[in-house]
């Protein structure tokens, strides 16, 4: 089997300029469905994001030694001089982002983490139900189910879609709520995670809209996932076995006016 192509200086300069937010927003779109589409460029780009964060937290934490900061602060190159590394280190990358997220750790308060992401949160899919699924909702229970987070609740598929919830498990992703309902049908099976405000950060996926929706969908660890938000309550829906426009279709559906 073929080794996979080595990402190019071009490519590690736009990831890793997308990661800090000085992409050209005209490129964004491009650079994003690039990197979705390959499993190397998504785990630099997921790798150099929790990098940023963790540096963003790293600013805005008084537990830190001012000294420590200010130091690592100072070390940090201007954005001409990032695209000039990017280019001159590009096949260094993972070596440099390693040494950017020793310094990291160094500033940051023992044991704080960087952001939880999208691909965290369709994880818990794989740990499965621990409670049973919940009940139809008794104030509409063709469409929505008796489990919410935050006003976002989790929809009754049974009857539109023929998806029956068969499970359930509650987690915690750093400090938000995560739960996660799961669905059957003809021996498949979805997770959809809702993920209690403040919203994940957004991945880099192929973006798409849907009945006003804007949807993000990419693939982590085998599983399809999409993703969008509802305010500030971020909703990952995954599964195997099934298409992305099924999902699509799942994810932007609404309670039909009539049974509102």
């Amino acid at each position: 089997m073929a080794e996979p192509s080595k990402p190019t200086t071009t490519e590690l300069a736009e990831l890793s300029a997308l990661a800090d937010g000085t992409l050209d927003p005209a490129r964004r779109e491009t650079v994003e469905a690039h990197i979705s589409a390959s499993p190397e460029l998504s785990a630099l780009y997921e790798r150099e994001r929790r990098v940023v964060t963790a540096l963003h937290q790293a600013r805005g934490s008084e537990r830190a030694p001012a000294t420590l900061r200010s130091r690592i602060e100072a070390s940090r190159p201007t954005k001409r001089a990032r695209t000039r590394r990017r280019i001159a280190f590009a096949g260094a990358t993972a070596g440099a982002l390693a040494a950017v997220a020793l310094a990291v750790v160094l500033a940051l308060p023992s044991g704080a983490p960087g952001g939880p992401s999208v691909s965290d949160a369709a994880a818990l899919a794989v740990r499965g139900p621990m409670q049973g699924a919940p009940v139809p909702d008794p104030s509409n229970p063709a469409a929505r189910l008796s489990q919410n987070v935050g006003d976002v609740y989790f929809p009754n598929w049974t009857d539109s879609f023929h998806w029956r919830a068969v499970g359930a498990r509650t987690d915690e992703l750093d400090g938000r709520q995560a739960v996660t309902v799961f669905y059957n049908w003809k021996g498949k099976r979805l997770a959809y995670t809702i993920v209690a405000s403040p919203a994940l950060a957004q991945p880099a996926a192929h973006t798409t809209w849907r009945d006003g929706t804007e949807l993000r969908t990419l693939t982590t660890d085998g599983r399809l996932v999409v993703t969008w938000r509802r305010g500030n309550v971020t909703c990952v829906l995954s599964g195997s076995g099934v298409t992305a426009a099924e999902l699509q279709k799942l994810a932007a559906w609404k309670v039909p006016a009539e049974s509102q």
